[in-house]
């Protein structure tokens, strides 16, 4: 089975192609056409371009949104690494089926539907009242009942790696052939931040202290005892950083793996990725590990309070949204930048013209990138 799941991570990555620059050529042009100064709305044209590059079309639409929320639980805990108990990852995989949760509430404000897939909660799911409107859909996929104690042992088997990571392609090439057209990335589990945070680490090449942070809201001691873990886990398991998938192994998460194929498998099939914080960042370093090329095709969300989140986005290159000090996780910033990216389009499209709003455009030998003079309209 392992060779399978090879053979489809193998396959997924040498089908990713470089950005469509005639696409990103045309969205600009539109936009410059568009009743206002060029470059005047700033990142929001900057989406538009980037959703053509990545889609291979200069009139991408964002309609269709999902997030992925993939949910596990980690070994590591017992060290007494989290300000909550693992229990807790399963009472909110039921809450996000439920819609209770923040995600389902920004979900339904953004318009996108949520999924959560079981790839390694320890517990059973609880079973509570779903809301309709909210709820999201779950999906079981579990590849064992939470990872192993990474700090006297690899957290998982290679072969549970890959089989999680081909999970998550496969998902994507579903949700892909459902319609789909935005694909937001988030997570659930107890004990999470401990492990993106040893992926951080060995990826960026950074001091474990550097990367690591209060997670749940934590206190000076158990952060202390949060850092020794992951120090020791690294000892332990001397992770080599130039293979991705023996640090998914050794120090990650099964929700963790499974995103990185989430972003693999979206990738492949040009759709746009938003990540959310600091836990799909590390999924995103994999991936970017896995196959540089997928840089250019994830959108960030926010900046997390989480110290390695910074250091994640400033090694993929990429420059987040907003900066809202969030932290909860659950794909709530992916949910936020979704809706932004909704707005980008209708800008985009529901503009007049110079021509169709008989406005006159930029004057001959002037420079129409130029800013606005000082106290005077944006538009002058």
């Amino acid at each position: 089975m392992a060779g399978t799941d090879q053979r489809t991570l193998d396959r997924a990555l040498d089908a990713i192609e470089p950005l469509h620059e005639t696409a990103m050529a045309d969205a600009a042009a539109r936009l410059d056409r568009l009743t206002k100064p060029p470059g005047s709305l700033g990142r929001l044209e900057t989406l538009v371009i980037e959703l053509a590059g990545i889609t291979g079309r200069a009139d991408a639409t964002v309609e269709r949104g999902v997030v992925v929320v993939a949910a596990a639980d980690h070994g590591v805990t017992r060290q007494g690494v989290s300000a909550y108990p693992s229990d807790v990852t399963a009472q909110m995989v039921a809450n996000f089926v439920g819609g209770g949760a923040a995600i389902n509430v920004l979900g339904a404000w953004a318009g996108v539907r949520v999924v959560v897939v079981d790839v390694g909660v320890a517990s059973p799911i609880p079973t509570v009242g779903a809301n309709p409107e909210r709820g999201g859909r779950l999906v079981p996929a579990r590849i064992r009942e939470g990872t192993a104690d990474m700090t006297a042992g690899p957290a998982m088997s290679r072969a549970e790696a890959l089989r999680a990571v081909a999970t998550g392609i496969d998902l994507a090439a579903t949700l892909g052939a459902d319609g789909l057209d935005l694909l937001g990335v988030g997570e659930m589990g107890i004990g999470s931040t401990t492990a993106a945070s040893a992926i951080c680490a060995v990826l960026t090449d950074q001091p474990v202290a550097l990367v690591t942070g209060r997670g749940t809201g934590i206190d000076d001691t158990t952060h202390a005892r949060k850092i020794a873990a992951i120090e020791r886990a690294l000892e332990v398991n001397g992770p080599d950083r130039h293979d991705p998938i023996g640090v998914l192994a050794a120090v990650g998460g099964l929700e963790i793996a499974l995103l990185v194929g989430v972003i693999v498998g979206a990738a492949e099939a040009r759709i746009p990725v938003v990540l959310d914080g600091f836990i799909t960042g590390a999924a995103a370093l994999v991936a970017v590990a896995l196959q540089p090329a997928i840089a250019l095709r994830l959108i960030a969300s926010h900046r997390s309070v989480e110290p390695g989140h910074a250091v994640i986005l400033e090694h993929l290159g990429r420059r987040p949204l907003f900066d809202l000090d969030l932290r909860l996780g659950e794909g709530t910033g992916a949910a936020l930048a979704m809706g932004l990216i909704g707005a980008a389009v209708r800008l985009r499209d529901d503009m007049a013209t110079f021509e169709s709003a008989a406005v006159s455009g930029p004057t001959a030998g002037e420079d129409p990138g130029a800013p606005a003079s000082s106290g005077g309209p944006e538009h002058a």
